[in-house]
């Protein structure tokens, strides 16, 4: 099984080179309202590998696509982003029918520049002995459990496998905690318990903080003996809810 390691490694590659070329694109003055459509999946994707390896310059990244037209007319460097030029040909932060200067434009090429710098820069997080690799490594056994779990409830044990999915919805959410070093009390802490405290420390918003207790009693159904058996279909509902919470919280 290839480790999220390699895996990072491996899409960080390939969005650099995609992200090179949507930038020389842009540079030979190319329709860029075609370009649109490829910046913006290509900035989702880099957004999320960018807060995995190296959330302390996500703020950064995230800025340069932030369109500050919208400010109260506030003029600043990053009005002119590759989000914003690439809309099309005109903007109308004075008037309708305003065309954006070259000298804008090479203004947003040099943001979008400075965009595929940072994605670059984590590939260099590997090789530096001070990054902790302990949160990839750790998703690797999640995403191990998760296929047992899988397993499980195919073969028909579903309070087993909806066990084993507790448990990694419970580590998951206990490594975010560490992640945005909050304090527990509890030695014998559970998903209710974290998921309060995500909630609580503005980590996490209402809709994934209900999303999670719904996880959770679900998992309770599979804990305690004397309640109904679980469903087949809860829990693949409990797993895929699982693999979506470990793939888009941290």
């Amino acid at each position: 099984m290839t480790s999220n390691i390699e895996k990072y490694k491996k899409e960080i590659l390939e969005l650099t080179k995609s992200g090179e070329e949507i930038f020389n694109r842009m540079k030979d003055n190319e329709n860029l309202a075609q370009l649109r459509q490829e910046y913006e999946m290509w900035y989702s994707e880099s957004f999320s590998i960018i807060k995995i390896i190296i959330p302390d310059r996500i703020s950064d990244f995230a800025k340069m696509y932030y369109d500050d037209k919208k400010k109260e007319g506030l003029k600043t460097y990053f009005q002119y982003t590759p989000s914003t030029i690439i809309e099309g040909t005109k903007w109308d932060f004075v008037t309708e029918d305003q065309v954006i200067p070259p000298k804008e434009i090479d203004t947003a090429k040099s943001i979008f520049d400075s965009q595929i710098g940072i994605l670059k820069s984590c590939s260099k997080r590997f090789e530096s002995s001070l990054f902790d690799i302990k949160q990839l490594l750790q998703a690797d056994i999640f995403n191990s459990e998760l296929e047992v779990s899988k397993e499980l409830n195919k073969k028909g044990f579903t309070r087993g496998a909806g066990a084993v999915a507790g448990v990694v919805l419970e580590g998951h959410l206990k490594q975010v905690c560490n992640n945005h070093k909050i304090t527990f009390k509890k030695s014998n802490s559970t998903i209710g318990d974290f998921n309060e405290l995500l909630k609580g420390n503005d980590i996490i918003e209402i809709p994934a903080w209900r999303f999670i207790q719904h996880l959770g009693d679900l998992r309770n159904v599979c804990d305690h003996k004397k309640q109904r058996e679980p469903t087949k279909e809860e829990i693949d509902e409990l797993i895929q809810g699982v693999d979506k919470i470990s793939k888009t919280i941290f």
